[in-house]
């Protein structure tokens, strides 16, 4: 397995991965043209993990100087629970780590949050809200 930096003949395919794993709810924030957004951004970190070749995982973290935070995570199913997605959280975290992030945040769902407590995080008492704004 190799974890390397998103590009964008990656998208299709983490799309394709995103729907399957019920990730892709805001394909604004989720999709092709977000995803490319977040690499040309330099707070962003936008990681892929592939296998032969194949693309079987993404991760996308952000560090804004002050707090890092993980907004998503996402393996292809018939490889979770092979260490894909450590491997991309371990990447993840040296690169916030480089960028002197000195601990970083992670926005879950209930479903997933026996993962995230494995991997070394801790619930804090806060709430994700969301405000989406109207077209312009």
């Amino acid at each position: 397995m190799r974890v390397r930096d998103y590009r964008r003949s990656d998208a299709e395919h983490l799309v394709e991965i995103l729907k399957v794993n019920g990730q892709y709810e805001y394909p604004h924030v989720e999709g092709p043209d977000a995803m490319d957004r977040v690499a040309a951004c330099g707070a962003a970190v936008a990681l892929v993990a592939e296998v032969d070749g194949q693309v079987v995982g993404y991760i996308r973290a952000v560090y804004d100087g002050a707090r890092a935070l993980i907004h998503l995570l996402t393996v292809q199913p018939d490889y979770q629970r092979k260490g894909v997605g450590a491997a991309l959280l371990a990447a993840v975290e040296v690169e916030l780590r480089k960028r002197g992030a000195t601990g970083t945040a992670v926005t879950v769902t209930e479903a997933s949050l026996s993962y995230w407590e494995r991997m070394g995080f801790k619930r804090v008492p806060a709430f994700l809200m969301l405000k989406e704004f109207d077209p312009e």
